[in-house]
């Protein structure tokens, strides 16, 4: 056990012991916090994901990573779903790098990566469970497969991925920190707002993350640990997809407290309906390109994903556009008018045109 992993027990269990009321709201927030920070650096050098059989480029329209326990059917699945040809056994950790395959669907290239089985603590790095988590964090979608006999372990991988800093299935919390110079620390919300969440929380933490002085607005309802994630620019919001495999061996419906996809990867049972799952999950648009002077091409639609903006469909297009790039037009729903000039931070939508400019 390392000295950070120590350290964090330590300041679980001072918090355990400290009964929560006005007096110790401020304490509370510093240890939180402090926990926060340490769990940060505790993946930081690996997150890239880089080196050791996980140095895997992004490719298609969007990527899904397999987690799952080993032996769950993950490499199975892969090869069920894609023309990938990952190694399949009946002992444990046989995939031993992060192997990728694509799956056409539709009119989408949805890369899938198969990585090694996760355990129980993989977030202090047991299992190769740093690089595991690593590569999830730049995926699309995260696709939870457990083994039908065994629902408990979603909760210890979403607890893993939890403390990695993946928050499935959420968005960044709506919570707008401006540094000041005096002042202290200034709180603009209305009550509903603080229901969960102390005055004297906000300022331990913020305190611990060297703020002393600015202005905090709460836009919806946060406890601590959403509003520490607020100030960490490390934490990624993904979705996720659940599946239950194996299901040809039975399934207990009383013991899954969460939706799930039901399959069998071995007799390919279900696999039709999770492509579609999986499509529907990553919330694909088309967006259309056009030239100057010239009609847009309506024939070729570019895949992206709900939320992106200018600056994917330049990605997209040509690696040098986003370097070279100076405005866009645009004519669709995400605009006001037809043919708007914005900037490459814009947001797209559904069937939108886009133009590049370059300067």
């Amino acid at each position: 056990m390392s000295n950070t992993e120590e350290k964090i027990m330590e300041i679980e269990a001072e918090i355990k012991k400290t009964q929560k009321n006005k007096a110790t709201e401020y304490h509370i927030g510093l240890l939180k916090a402090k926990i926060a920070k340490l769990r940060k650096n505790m993946y930081a050098p690996s997150g890239t994901g880089k080196g050791g059989g996980f140095d895997v480029k992004k490719d298609g329209d969007a990527t899904v990573v397999f987690v799952g326990f080993p032996s769950v059917g993950k490499s199975t699945l892969l090869n069920k779903l894609t023309n990938a040809k990952s190694e399949v056994a009946a002992y444990e950790f046989t995939t031993l790098n992060c192997i990728p395959g694509m799956l056409r669907y539709k009119d989408a290239r949805i890369q899938l990566l198969d990585l090694p089985g996760i355990i129980k603590g993989a977030m202090e790095g047991k299992g190769r469970g740093k690089e595991i988590i690593s590569v999830a964090r730049n995926a699309d979608l995260v696709m939870i497969i457990v083994d039908s006999k065994h629902p408990e372990h979603y909760g210890i991988i979403l607890n893993e991925l939890y403390g990695f800093g993946i928050r499935l299935d959420k968005e960044k919390p709506d919570v707008q920190i401006k540094k000041g110079i005096r002042g202290g620390i200034q709180i603009l919300s209305s009550n509903i707002f603080l229901k969960n969440i102390s005055k004297n929380e906000i300022i331990a933490v913020l305190n611990e993350y060297g703020i002393h002085n600015g202005t905090v607005v709460l836009r919806e309802k946060v406890d601590l640990d959403r509003f520490i994630d607020a100030l960490e620019s490390s934490r990624v919001y993904i979705p996720s997809l659940i599946v239950a495999n194996k299901a040809d061996l039975g399934i207990d419906k009383s013991k899954f407290n969460f939706e799930y996809v039901s399959i069998s990867a071995e007799l390919g049972e279900g696999v039709e309906e999770l492509k579609e799952k999986i499509y529907n999950k990553l919330k694909f648009i088309r967006i259309y390109t056009k030239r100057k002077r010239e009609k847009a091409d309506m024939e070729e639609a570019l895949i992206l994903i709900k939320g992106q903006s200018v600056r994917d469909v330049c990605r997209k297009l040509h690696r040098e556009l986003e370097k070279t790039f100076k405005y866009a037009l645009i004519w669709g729903k995400s605009v006001k008018h037809p043919g708007q000039r914005v900037g490459i931070d814009h947001i797209i939508e559904d069937k939108d045109v886009v133009q590049i400019v370059t300067k």
